[in-house]
């Protein structure tokens, strides 16, 4: 009887959305029980890696601020955008390792 309908799947809902996306989480339910959950020490650890991933550009834009400015006499005009471009690089550096985490 189903040669007569055109050639339609045996089964009609593997091309419903809404059955495709069940089965798509259930999938991700099954893989994540399957995967260990990390050890406090272990999110202790990520979270003291993401702090100096942040902090170490900031710094570092201050220091070469400060030295320039100490060079060209003048006060803040290095340090203050050296600041916020070593924060944003820390920013995006941290964003890129919890994204790929």
């Amino acid at each position: 009887m189903e040669s007569e309908m055109g050639g339609q799947s045996e089964n009609p809902d593997e091309n419903d959305p809404l059955v495709r996306a069940a089965r798509r989480g259930a999938e991700r339910d099954r893989r994540g029980a399957a995967e260990s959950e990390p050890s406090v020490i272990r999110r202790l650890g990520q979270i003291g890696v993401l702090g100096w991933v942040i902090v170490t550009p900031t710094l570092l834009g201050v220091f070469i601020g400060r030295w320039l400015d100490r060079l060209t006499h003048s006060q803040l005009f290095w340090t203050a955008p050296l600041l916020l471009i070593g924060f944003a690089l820390g920013v995006w550096s941290a964003w890129k390792w919890v994204e790929k985490a």
